[in-house]
């Protein structure tokens, strides 16, 4: 049998294979509450053969969340994510939930408060002004980080993934581009790696025995001025430390470096038309004029962040997963042999909920998706689809996806 279809353990959790689809944004919530849209797509990909299926992120609280289709763990949202929970566990597959606070990507509009950071400046994507956090602030916030985690092993979620990186609040506070903070939460790494500490400390504390723990932490920032790979190891030992199952390994700043973490191109046709011109025609204008500045091109590859990774897997006990250009069977398996506990996968399983259990009975060896990135492109405004599961797609936008899928083929 392929190592693929062996099981794993994650800290108490054990998973029918070693396959996990990886928190990328559905955006199928509806005013930051779970629908039933959500939970079919979901419950697909379990019955399509994963180990493990991740609901991607969920905000601690109101103040992180950055779009109105996300979720944030408040008591109310537990009944109907029971309903989720419950219907992936009947197709035999476990269910995780990412964890996370957005900081500075956010608007007022959409977290009803001038947004929170780090440390204070513009963000220019909004663009809106946001303030640092003040000390007794954190404290509130790495409590709401454990209120979260118990309000998931109440909806039935076997694990939690901690989002620290990407730029998020946590990885707002380690890297240096981000924190110019003065206090004891900036300067030097051990001081910019204080708010993380302090989140892990709480977040294991309230899963306990019975809970898996994952975090996905960045191997680099993607850009000058942003962490390193040496200091990202030493970031990933400290999560070891932290009693942690096992580490995410990715890389990218959404707000600095995004096309780092998905690869290829941003299909910006895509990405203006979707756009609600009401609230975002500066940004649609931007697109237009400066797209291609503000989102270069990274070239594509398969498994394109196992090289570092392997890097990591050297330095660390940790069990790790690989995330990153999971595509092909034959490379699915490459990773397992160096060493990695598991993989994730978004794309294919966007492309086809089947895809897992295809590769199982040897029906294909490799996914069908050619990295169009139509999904990416209009998951910041409606819900993540690909461009083959939509009627009717603007021809502009159809020959888009022709360009773009012929670059990587």
């Amino acid at each position: 049998m392929s190592p693929i279809f062996t099981p794993c353990q994650i800290g108490p959790l054990e998973l029918r294979n070693r396959t996990i689809r990886s928190a990328a944004f559905e955006n199928m919530c509806k005013d930051n509450n779970p629908t039933e849209m959500l939970a079919d797509y979901h419950t697909a990909v379990a019955r399509g053969g994963i180990g493990m299926t991740t609901i991607a992120y969920a905000a601690v609280n109101k103040s992180g969340v950055s779009f109105d289709g996300q979720l944030y763990m408040r008591e109310e949202v537990v009944p109907e994510l029971k309903k989720l929970t419950d219907a992936i566990h009947n197709e035999g597959a476990k269910v995780s939930i990412q964890l996370g606070h957005c900081g500075n990507m956010t608007h007022w509009y959409t977290c009803g408060q001038m947004p929170v950071g780090a440390s204070g400046g513009i963000n220019i994507y909004s663009p809106t002004v946001v303030r640092a956090l003040k000390k007794e602030e954190i404290s509130v916030l790495v409590c709401d980080f454990g209120k979260a985690v118990k309000l998931a092993k109440k909806a039935g979620f076997d694990c939690v993934e901690i989002h620290a990186g990407h730029g998020y609040l946590i990885s707002q506070f380690l890297s240096p581009y981000t924190n110019k903070r003065k206090d004891e939460f900036g300067g030097s790494l051990e001081n910019r790696m204080k708010f993380m500490k302090m989140v892990m400390q709480e977040v294991m504390q309230a899963a306990g025995d019975d809970m898996a723990v994952v975090v996905k932490t960045n191997m680099y920032d993607g850009f000058k001025g942003g962490l390193t790979m040496e200091e990202c190891l030493e970031i990933a030992k400290e999560l070891e430390k932290t009693g942690a199952h096992a580490l995410v390994l990715t890389a990218g700043f959404v707000s600095k470096a995004p096309m780092e973490i998905l690869r290829g191109a941003m299909p910006l046709k895509t990405l203006a038309y979707y756009m609600n011109t009401l609230r975002f025609w500066w940004l649609k204008i931007g697109i237009r004029l400066m797209g291609r500045l503000i989102i270069p091109t990274v070239p594509y590859q398969e498994a394109y962040f196992l090289e570092p990774a392997k890097v990591f897997r050297k330095e660390l006990k940790i069990p790790l997963i690989y995330v990153g250009g999971m595509i092909a069977k034959s490379k699915m398996e490459e990773v397992l042999n160096e060493g990695f506990v598991a993989f994730q996968l978004a794309r294919p399983l966007i492309h086809d909920t089947d895809f897992i259990n295809k590769i199982k009975t040897g029906e294909i060896e490799k996914s069908e998706c050619k990295h169009s990135n139509y999904c990416i492109g209009r998951m910041y405004s409606i819900e993540m689809k690909c461009h083959h599961c939509v009627d009717k797609i603007p021809k502009k936008l159809q020959r888009e996806v022709e360009e773009q899928e012929a670059m990587w083929a």
